[in-house]
């Protein structure tokens, strides 16, 4: 790549797998993918999508829940963990998560629910957590991705399904079709992949 022009400040880099891109929000059109690690900055948002610019002036419009954000300020030695990349948050829900779910199938179990009840109650659940040592992957639920943390941040692993240019529902539920995207052996949280992807619906400034 070649030396970032006079003014460029990049707001996120590429992942270390690098990202697939696209010339436009629409999976039909795919382009040349960005670098591992390569700085862009985003300038625009639609969804899932992110719309980002190179150093050299060349745009595309890529899958934003994989970019990794630049933090402001370098971060200081023994300093607080940012908001944004600390995993407790993320594992404080997963638990609350847990002990709701816990608490139907104790009722579930004692006779206190019926099978339908328990559907409702548990209705929209969705927790994935994988602890090896020191690593943990952990399944974000608002932005419908998996995230690894080594202990102190965090950083986008994979998403979960196509990005979607619509916007997602309060809270970020996710589809009811929607699977974690797979891995390598040894890599990160296993699954099968979605069979179908809902069509990507690109959004233009004349709609309402």
């Amino acid at each position: 790549m070649s030396t970032p022009a006079p003014g460029f400040a990049p707001t996120h880099v590429v992942p270390r797998a690098g990202l697939p891109a696209w010339e436009e929000p629409d999976p039909a059109r795919p382009t040349v993918a960005l670098d591992p690690l390569l700085p862009v900055r985003l300038v625009e948002r639609r969804g899932d999508w992110g719309h980002v610019v190179c150093a050299n002036g060349w745009s595309a419009w890529v899958d934003g829940r994989l970019l990794v954000a630049v933090p402001q300020d370098p971060p200081r030695s023994g300093g607080p963990l940012a908001a944004t990349a600390d995993p407790r948050p993320l594992l404080s829900g997963a638990e609350a998560a847990l002990a709701r779910y816990r608490s139907a199938v104790e009722d579930l179990a004692a006779g206190a629910l019926d099978g339908e009840t328990f559907r409702r109650r548990t209705h929209g659940t969705r927790i994935g957590v994988v602890v090896d040592g020191e690593d943990v992957w952990l399944f974000d639920a608002a932005h419908e991705r998996w995230v690894y943390a080594d202990g102190t941040r965090l950083t986008p692993y994979a998403a979960d399904g196509a990005p979607r240019a619509d916007a997602r529902p309060a809270g970020g539920a996710p589809r009811a079709d929607a699977r974690p995207a797979g891995r390598a052996a040894g890599d990160a949280p296993s699954a099968d992949p979605p069979d179908t992807h809902a069509a990507t619906r690109v959004v233009r400034p004349d709609e309402p």
